[in-house]
């Protein structure tokens, strides 16, 4: 549009001889120029490097970071990226600087999906032009297999007598007090303590007893495998929100019970990259 107007402009001001014409139109034809110019310079001296991402739920969306750097000595205006008609909010970057660009990425299947390539581009200054660049990454992250909704019972909880402490279960030895958590039950919530401060929390007990599951993939006779993936993945997080210690048996590998975040990653990667066939 801006072309044919100046165009336009050009074309009126040699009809008529208009000298301000002349001079206008040139004026604008100049910034154009510079525009150009400024535009495509507004690219130079950036580095992008991937800032990782956390794994999701398949259904949920994976939230890549790119870590975009300005190495020059000048400010970078307006720098996006994008991807498949969704581009992020335009960010500027003084020298020196660097901030992470988050791109969405819609997951559907559960195991690796990849940020296959991306585009960082700007409009600066004027938005008369646009400079791109398309950048080919080996980025990848981890998507979860989608919990069950109507999971049936887990199996049943095995009580362990005389193994180590477990601060979070036991029943025996008051160990103090921590803040609540969804799932608690209420006869372990400090009430008098509430009443002091008007702030939740539950008695934490040490003893000697503990009490564990496993989940068994081979032990699950319902639908086909990604079904027995989905119902695995509904009792370890269940299992792991309440604290108790679980285990996971899968062909050809198994983690023993135990719980905290380090297990629950390490059983819900195993579920995501089960190769389809294995039974």
């Amino acid at each position: 549009m801006f072309g044919i107007m100046a165009f336009a402009m050009l074309l009126g001001s040699m009809n008529y001889t208009n000298n301000l014409s002349f001079v206008l139109t040139f004026l604008l034809i100049g910034i154009g120029f510079v525009s150009m110019h400024q535009c495509q310079r507004n690219l130079v001296g950036l580095e992008l490097s991937f800032a990782g991402t956390e794994p999701v739920f398949a259904g949920q969306t994976m939230r890549f970071g790119v870590a975009v750097t300005n190495h020059s000595k000048s400010p970078r205006y307006g720098i996006r990226l994008y991807r498949e008609g969704l581009q992020t909010e335009p960010q500027d970057l003084q020298p020196g600087e660097s901030k992470v660009f988050i791109i969405p990425v819609p997951t559907e299947q559960r195991g690796w999906i990849t940020l296959d390539r991306f585009g960082v581009r700007t409009l600066f200054p004027f938005e008369l032009f646009r400079s791109w660049a398309w950048l080919h990454m080996d980025i990848r992250g981890l998507v979860f297999p989608r919990p069950a909704t109507d999971p049936p019972e887990p199996p049943p909880t095995m009580v362990a007598h005389g193994h180590r402490q477990h601060d979070a279960r036991g029943e025996e030895d008051f160990a103090g007090l921590r803040k609540y958590q969804t799932g608690d039950s209420p006869r372990h919530v400090a009430w008098k303590a509430f009443a002091r401060s008007g702030q939740l929390l539950s008695k934490q007990f040490a003893g000697a007893d503990t009490s564990s599951q496993w989940f068994d993939f081979n032990d699950l006779h319902i639908g086909d495998a990604e079904r027995r993936l989905s119902v695995l993945t509904r009792w370890i997080i269940d299992a792991d929100r309440s604290l108790e210690d679980y285990g996971l048996r899968m062909p050809g590998e198994e983690f023993p019970p135990t719980h905290g975040e380090a297990h629950r990653r390490a059983c819900l990667e195993a579920l995501a990259l089960f190769e389809d066939g294995v039974t």
